[in-house]
């Protein structure tokens, strides 16, 4: 059921996250976004279990998801910003 959570959390993360990170590089379809919030929360339960924030079945929050969604929206942003420019040249 932990994995379903965070999907779920994951979904609605993404788009939170797309909403407080909007820009030219960012992914525009809703379903690319949601995918990569649902990354974004699977990357925050990781991390957090790393570190010791979370139990061995715990998931990441809400917050946490939508950190992780921001931090990889964030990094999809600046491989599509290296992709544009060497496209154009």
């Amino acid at each position: 059921m932990s994995i379903i959570w965070t999907i779920i959390i994951g979904f609605i993360a993404g788009v939170i996250a797309k909403f407080i990170m909007p820009g030219d590089n960012e992914p525009k379809g809703f379903i690319l976004t949601t995918i990569l919030g649902i990354i974004g929360a699977f990357v925050a339960t990781f991390l957090g279990r790393a570190l010791g924030w979370y139990g061995p079945n715990d998931g990441a929050g809400f917050i946490g998801a939508i950190v992780g969604a921001i931090v990889v929206l964030a990094i999809w942003g600046m491989i599509a910003g290296r992709r544009r420019t060497t496209t154009r040249l």
